[in-house]
C-alpha cells in the first residue's frame, strides 16, 4: 500500500518570464563584458547562461516527471528532475574551475577595464535577477530542481552586487586587479553553493538511506507491534525529493491469516508514513521461516 505525496506543480509562466529574463540579462552582459574587457562581467554572464539552462531543463523535467506511470516505466520519469538537478549543479561547478583559472590569468595580466559597462550592467542583473528570484520562490520550497534553479538566481544577485561594486572600485581608483578578484568570488561561491546540490541528488539516484531518516528507529517502531517477532532485509530509499520507500522481510509470532496480518501493515503504514514521511511500503510477511535475521541484507 502506498500513499504518494502530491505532485507539485510549478508555474510555467513564471519560469518562462524568468527565463526571458535571463536571455536579455546574458547577451547584455556578454556584449559589454567584450566591449569593456571585464572578467567579471563575462563571468556574470556566464553564470546568468547557466540559470537559462538550468530554468529550461528544470520546466522540461517537472512536466517530464508529471507523467503517468505505464508497464515499461513502472515509476515513471519521476528521477528526472533528480538527473536535472545533478546536470545543473555540475554544470555551474564546471564553470567556476573555468572562471579560477581565468581569473588568476587575468591577475597577473591585469588590462584596463571600462567601468561604466560593468557598472551599469551589474545593475541591470541585479533588478532582473531580483525578479527572477520573486518568481519562482513559491516553488523553491517544494522542488528539489526548482531550488537548483533558484539558488543559480539567488547567487546571481549577489555576484551582481559585487560586479558593481568591483565597477565602482575600477571607476574611481583604476585598481584593475578588483577584476579577477571579483570574478574569483563568483567562481569560489558557484562551486560551494552547488557540491551540497550533488551530494543530495547523487544521494537519491544511489538510493542511499535519506540522512533525516534513521533506520534503526525505524526498525523500533516495526518491533512496537506484538505480533511481529523481528524484521530484516530492509532496504530505504527515495524515489524522488517526496517519496521515500521502505520495503522488509517481516517475521510473525504466529500462523496470522492474510486479513489478520493485513490490519497490523495498515497500522505500520500509518506510523511510519506519520513519523517519517515514508509513502510506500512492501513488507514480505513470514512466519517459522529459517533464514538470516539480518537488518541489511549483504
Amino acid at each position: 500500500m502506498s500513499a504518494d505525496h502530491h505532485h507539485h506543480d510549478v508555474s510555467g509562466k513564471n519560469l518562462f518570464i524568468t527565463i526571458i529574463l535571463n536571455v536579455i540579462i546574458t547577451l547584455a552582459q556578454v556584449v559589454g563584458g567584450v566591449l569593456s574587457g571585464s572578467l567579471a562581467l563575462l563571468s556574470d554572464a556566464l553564470h546568468n547562461f547557466s540559470d537559462v539552462i538550468a530554468l529550461v531543463v528544470a520546466y522540461g523535467a517537472n512536466r517530464l516527471a508529471a507523467k503517468p506511470s505505464d508497464t515499461d516505466k513502472t515509476f515513471g520519469y519521476k528521477r528526472a528532475e533528480i538527473l536535472a538537478t545533478l546536470f545543473n549543479a555540475s554544470v555551474l561547478i564546471g564553470i567556476g574551475i573555468f572562471l579560477i583559472f581565468e581569473s588568476f590569468h587575468k591577475f597577473y595580466n591585469p588590462e584596463v577595464v571600462d567601468s561604466i559597462w560593468v557598472i551599469a550592467l551589474g545593475i541591470l542583473s541585479i533588478i532582473l535577477n531580483a525578479i527572477s528570484v520573486l518568481l519562482v520562490k513559491d516553488d523553491a520550497h517544494e522542488n528539489m530542481n526548482i531550488r537548483a534553479a533558484y539558488l543559480h538566481l539567488l547567487t546571481d544577485v549577489m555576484t551582481s552586487v559585487a560586479v558593481v561594486v568591483g565597477g565602482v572600485l575600477m571607476y574611481y581608483y583604476q585598481l584593475y586587479w578588483v577584476d579577477p578578484i571579483v570574478s574569483l568570488i563568483i567562481a569560489t561561491y558557484l562551486i560551494w553553493a552547488s557540491v551540497g546540490l550533488v551530494k543530495d541528488s547523487s544521494a537519491i539516484l544511489m538510493q542511499f538511506t535519506p540522512k533525516d531518516v534513521d533506520l534503526e528507529e525505524i526498525l523500533g517502531l516495526i518491533l512496537q507491534q506484538e505480533e511481529i517477532n523481528n524484521a530484516h532485509h530492509l532496504h530505504l530509499w527515495q524515489l524522488d525529493e517526496h517519496r521515500i520507500h521502505l520495503e522488509a522481510h517481516l517475521d510473525f509470532n504466529n500462523n496470522l491469516s492474510l486479513e489478520e496480518s493485513q490490519k497490523i501493515i495498515d497500522i505500520l503504514e500509518d506510523r511510519l508514513s506519520n513519523s517519517f514521511g515514508i509513502t510506500h511500503t512492501t513488507f514480505q510477511c513470514e512466519y517459522n521461516r529459517c533464514q538470516t535475521t539480518e537488518i541489511i541484507k549483504q
